[in-house]
């Protein structure tokens, strides 16, 4: 089916002021699509009540500052196109102001090079890799290197992972720990950092022996252990326990291959770990000269099963170079890596040139990241020194990507945080460090209890900064939020973003985050992978909820994922959708805007004022439920610079119309107001956009503008929310 233009899919709205009399009456603004929208004076109408009062005030914010949207990784070829022309001016227009740069490299496990030149430690174009702090020819790509001394066959980030070189079938590689964590570069005692490897047998197996083909540096110290639990220890870190094998524990390991007998009776075990807290200290394949060759430790290849009566073990890992391996996770990874290991296929991470000079940013201080997981402290340094030397504003400074989502233990994230942030505030002393950046989460992230039996991921991060006395190296604290799995979105999903969002969010103040470091959602949809619920109006919904929730519980900053139009991609449950908010064909043309594009404009053109004025966020309820107790009207008011009151209500009813009052309700005095004088309306929904699934080729029909009402009321003044729609009220309250 053809795709639609623009010009095609406008609805002509024609707009009226006047004066509403007491009592019932009506009015419509009606298009050529017969869009009728009203206001209603009429008895029986429902309450959308707004508490007000300086005691009131749930958050201040700018939305110059709060409002903003993501630049990530791009397909090959797509850069250029994308960050230029119809379809950046396309993004722009969604209203979205503050950028952040999306780092995707680590997610890959891949080293990034932010400029392609720069200096390798070995000469012979291998090593860890330091951009270059000097500008020259402007930096318009840059790439992803994946690590060669890999341990995961998959992590949380990537579908694209790549494989282990624990168990590749090749005792010519090797998997090694990240050098940064060892007692020279950490500055602790040997074993602070404990390392590990864990094997997924797939099933209980009989297990009573592991052999290890050890690399160099070894462990001289670690413990062989099984999982006790029923479940995933990665995944369910507190429902369980490591269990040392009683023939398990090694205090004088001597490398090479150890073959070790584990028990006298074999033990139906589906996960094994490998924890080791000494090394050997001696240096790998790479020789002596880096001092970051001979710390940590590396392994080449790990088995485990039966030994039997002769000595031959049968062996229950599958060792292949592809993801049919033995699924085996780690601690970290040695950043090590050289010039062949580049893999341009894998998508564009835009060049800081090119992302800073295209308008993207409207001028505005950006937030940028840093490799931290798989980079170096001179390499972060050197970005941040460039940055400055090219005179772009930066706004923060994100440390590293989604931790949690690459199994990384909080103790280790703290020890890189420290370490990083040290180097990068040699270089600028003001600059802003925040993380961890968790990927989307609507619980607690819970890790294997330490020594004294905590498990909370943000609450150890947070007292290994306390003890470390460097805890004012965290100025915020960023996160992603990712609310629902794409194979399970339905409507009654959708009533659940207020609770999910406030939920987390308290949740992280529990773990001890201080109130003065302040929350920013930095990557942000539905979910986290896409279907056509994300180009519908629930997308728009979901992300007017999520907005006015997230700000109303004290929210510094979010950022939409993701800003640049992309074609439309198959999801999980066969329906087509995108992140973003324009659809393009395969050459990036932009066709459709999506029902997000429109939502986002409400929020950064009606609801608030544009620009960097102060508004206040107040609490605003509706009392419109159904049955089951959903909230159907939810409702968020701003004070705005120009000193009018806006608020935004949805309808999430996707079959009925609902009629509500709004009253603003000042806790500190007598008596209510509403709505007084002239109001500005807009309203977005199903008589302004309806997407029509078609695959690959997927429109929307009409395809906006939101429907404009302009009108003269009182406080007793009953408006229509259209079902499945967003209305924005602007004006002036009086008694």
């Amino acid at each position: 089916m053809a795709k639609h233009s623009q010009k095609d899919t406008k609805v002509a709205i024609y707009t009226q002021s006047f004066e509403v009399p007491r009592g019932p009456f009506w009015f419509a603004a009606c298009g050529k699509f017969f869009v009728c929208l009203l206001f209603v004076a009429y008895s029986g109408a429902q309450t959308i009540t707004v508490e007000t009062g300086a005691g009131a005030v749930r958050n201040r914010i700018r939305p110059v500052e709060a409002l903003g949207a993501g630049v990530d990784r791009l397909p090959y070829g797509a850069t250029e196109r994308l960050l230029s022309g119809d379809a950046l001016k396309a993004a722009l227009e969604a209203g979205w102001q503050t950028v952040t740069y999306r780092q995707n490299t680590e997610l890959h496990v891949e080293a990034w090079h932010w400029n392609p030149r720069g200096t390798w430690s070995d000469a012979a174009g291998r090593g860890y890799f330091t951009g270059s702090a000097e500008p020259g020819e402007a930096v318009r790509h840059s790439w992803g290197y994946p690590l060669p001394h890999r341990g995961f066959t998959r992590n949380d980030g990537t579908d694209r992972s790549g494989y282990s070189r624990l168990d590749d079938g090749s005792e010519a590689t090797y998997w090694k720990s990240n050098p940064y964590l060892s007692a020279r570069y950490t500055g602790e005692a040997e074993g602070a950092h404990p390392q590990w490897v864990v094997v997924d047998l797939g099933a209980a197996q009989e297990v009573n022996a592991v052999r290890i083909a050890w690399g160099e540096p070894y462990a001289t110290r670690y413990f062989v252990q099984f999982w006790t639990g029923a479940e995933d220890p990665i995944k369910s870190a507190t429902k369980g326990a490591w269990q040392t094998f009683p023939g398990g524990a090694v205090e004088e390991g001597k490398g090479g291959t150890a073959t070790l007998k584990l028990a006298r009776t074999a033990v139906a075990a589906r996960y094994l770990r490998v924890w080791m807290t000494a090394s050997s200290n001696t240096c790998d394949d790479h020789g002596a000269l880096d001092a970051r060759n001979c710390v940590g430790y590396a392994m080449r290849e790990i088995y485990a099963g039966t030994l039997d009566a002769a000595g031959e073990l049968h062996d229950a890992v599958r060792h292949s170079a592809d993801q049919e391996q033995t699924a085996t996770y780690c601690s970290s990874v040695d950043p090590w890596h050289q010039e062949g290991d580049k893999d341009e296929k894998a998508g564009d991470q835009a060049g800081l040139d090119l992302f800073f000079t295209s308008g993207v940013t409207r001028g505005l201080p950006a937030m940028v990241p840093i490799a931290m997981l798989y980079g170096t402290p001179e390499d972060a340094a050197a970005e941040i020194a460039y940055l400055e030397k090219r005179k772009y504003p930066i706004a923060y400074v994100e440390m590293g990507e989604e931790p949690d989502g690459q199994f990384m233990l909080p103790e280790d994230y703290g020890a890189l945080y420290v370490q990083f942030a040290r180097a990068l505030h040699k270089v600028d002393a003001g600059l802003k460090l925040g993380g961890p950046v968790f990927e989307g989460v609507n619980s607690d992230i819970l890790v294997w209890p330490d020594g004294e039996g905590r498990s909370s991921w943000l609450g150890r991060f947070l007292a290994y900064l306390q003890a470390k006395g460097r805890r004012e190296d965290l100025a915020f604290f960023p996160f992603e939020h990712y609310p629902f799995d794409p194979c399970k979105l339905s409507w009654d999903t959708l009533y659940r973003e207020p609770e999910e969002i406030t939920g987390i969010m308290k949740a992280w103040r529990e773990d001890g985050l201080p109130e003065t470091v302040p929350m920013m959602v930095t990557e942000t949809n539905i979910s986290w992978n896409i279907n056509e619920a994300f180009v519908t109006m629930y997308g728009g919904l979901w992300e007017a909820d999520y907005i006015g929730s997230f700000l109303t519980a004290g929210g510094k900053a979010t950022y939409f994922f993701h800003y640049l139009p992309l074609p439309l991609q198959k999801g999980c449950d066969g329906s087509w959708g995108t992140f973003s908010m324009q659809t393009t064909d395969k050459e990036f043309k932009v066709g459709s805007r999506t029902a997000q594009f429109f939502a986002a404009q409400l929020i950064s053109k009606e609801w608030v004022q544009p620009g960097g004025g102060e508004h206040k966020v107040y609490a605003a309820a509706g009392d419109v439920r159904d049955q089951a107790g959903h909230e159907l009207v939810t409702a968020y008011a701003v004070e705005r610079p120009d000193g009018k009151w806006s608020v935004m209500a949805l309808n999430k009813d996707p079959e009925k119309e609902h009629r509500v009052r709004i009253v603003f309700h000042d806790g500190g005095r007598a008596g209510e107001g509403g709505y007084t004088g002239a109001v500005r309306r807009v309203t977005f929904g199903p008589g302004q956009y309806v997407w029509h699934a078609d695959g690959a080729a997927g429109y929307a029909k009409p395809d906006g503008p939101a429907a404009l009402e302009e009108a003269r009321v009182t406080p007793e003044t009953e408006y229509v929310l259209p079902a499945a729609s967003i209305s924005v009220i602007t004006g002036a309250v009086g008694p």
